[in-house]
């Protein structure tokens, strides 16, 4: 890592401290990315409780759990195989296992396939075919359509949020659920959620994602205050997510409280958003991170909540 130094009038040097090398395990826990891998689960499980209209066998939800895991870990460790050399020329990701040199890129290939084709066989053979295609398309459709995209189109965004909302559709088949209106309101809400979250990503990693290459809108708009196309477009997903989120009341899914929950968050969230399309200043996206941040843990509380 580079060392800063602070020059006193004396012409005294202070180094601050080296940060320590990070452990193996912390390594294993950046390329697994359980943060994300967490989320992922949570969406599994509450797309299992709806489909059921309860808490599911805990045999079956294990091992839901376990196959989506192994398979979101997979996809994070080979994502991470794809695109070393653009995580090498980031701030945010240069100190990774991969472009920081701790591991070798052959046994990262070969720990992200044996996770991910364990996981979707663990799916195909002890909950059912319909949830192992489903883990299937999202591990293929986000190493080989969403990843390569980066480098080529802002539209990465949106071809990205297609397997990041597929995963309760891995729980809503798992118990035998055909994938009807109610399955796809469950994966709509999700899509739609990830486009503002992603975009005040963007925003505030813009110089990042320049000096590595990427293609994110808000690169490829430039640089400047006031209203922008990142911020109307995350408006506006931010506008479509609100009756979105309604939908699974009007299915018959979810009761009163959950529409009323659903609506006053969703409230709240296009607040944020509008800010933002207003005035794309670093602040405002912060902002509209946290709101994402919020939004969706709070939403699924209230979607469980209504079943259990």
């Amino acid at each position: 890592m580079t060392t800063r130094t602070t020059t006193f009038p004396a012409m005294k040097v202070v180094s601050p401290p080296v940060t320590a090398t990070p452990s193996l395990a912390d390594d294993i826990r950046s390329l697994l990315r359980l943060r994300i891998a967490t989320m992922s689960l949570i969406t599994v499980a509450a797309g299992a409780i709806l489909a059921h209209g309860g808490l599911p066998p805990l045999g079956l939800l294990s091992l839901t759990l376990l196959g989506s895991f192994l398979v979101a870990g997979g996809a994070s460790v080979l994502n991470q195989y794809l695109e070393q050399d653009v995580d090498a020329l980031m701030e945010r990701t240069r100190n990774r296992p991969l472009p920081a040199g701790r591991m070798r890129p052959a046994t990262v290939a070969a720990a992200g396939w044996t996770l991910s084709l364990i996981g979707l066989a663990l799916l195909a053979l002890t909950v059912n075919l319909v949830s192992a295609t489903v883990a299937a398309v999202i591990l293929f459709s986000y190493l080989f359509l969403y990843t390569p995209l980066k480098r080529l189109t802002p539209l990465n965004t949106v071809v990205g949020a297609v397997p990041g909302a597929l995963p309760p559709l891995i729980g809503w088949t798992a118990v035998g659920r055909d994938l009807g209106p109610e399955a796809w309101a469950l994966f709509t809400i999700l899509f739609l959620w990830q486009l503002p979250h992603f975009l005040a990503i963007a925003r505030l990693c813009r110089d990042d994602y320049a000096r590595a290459g990427l293609a994110m809108l808000p690169v490829v708009e430039g640089d400047h205050s006031g209203p922008s196309v990142t911020g109307w477009q995350a408006f506006a997903c931010s506008l479509l997510l609100l009756p979105a989120s309604l939908a699974p009341t009007m299915l018959g899914v979810t009761g009163t409280s959950y529409f009323l929950a659903a609506a006053g968050l969703g409230v709240a969230f296009l607040a944020v958003a509008l800010a933002f399309a207003w005035n794309n200043s670093l602040g405002n996206a912060r902002r509209l991170l946290r709101a994402s941040v919020l939004y969706l843990p709070l939403l699924y509380v209230f979607l469980v909540a209504d079943k259990i």
